[in-house]
């Protein structure tokens, strides 16, 4: 945002904007946890951002895997931390594949009713 003090570095190193980055913590036990990362199909999984494939990263085990749990808290990685990292794939492919993702993680043939975020 112009607001930002990166605001400037970002306009020099990114004119034309750059990949979206988001994290959300998942509502569901490990199986789903782990279901829901293998059955995304677009998103690869790599522990890269800024890519021009989308991504998928369950960061608590992969990038910050060897930080103690209290280190992990202190730095705002939650347990149930996942990390994607958007590409230049369609946005409706993404969410399809999101939302099939879901219906995966947990079992039902419509992922809304499961949502895991």
């Amino acid at each position: 945002l112009p607001s930002s003090p990166n605001y400037a570095l970002a306009q020099k190193y990114t004119p034309k904007g750059s990949g979206p980055v988001l994290s959300f913590g998942f509502k569901g036990g490990e199986k789903e946890y782990n279901d829901f990362i293998n059955a995304a199909k677009l998103f690869s999984y790599l522990a890269n951002v800024a890519d021009a494939k989308s991504l998928i990263i369950d960061t608590p085990k992969t990038t910050h895997g060897e930080l103690t749990p209290a280190e992990q808290d202190f730095a705002g990685i939650a347990p149930n931390l996942i990390r994607l990292s958007i590409g230049l794939e369609d946005t409706r492919d993404l969410i399809a594949d999101l939302d099939q993702a879901f219906a995966v993680a947990f079992g039902t043939a419509d992922a809304d009713k499961g949502s895991g975020v």
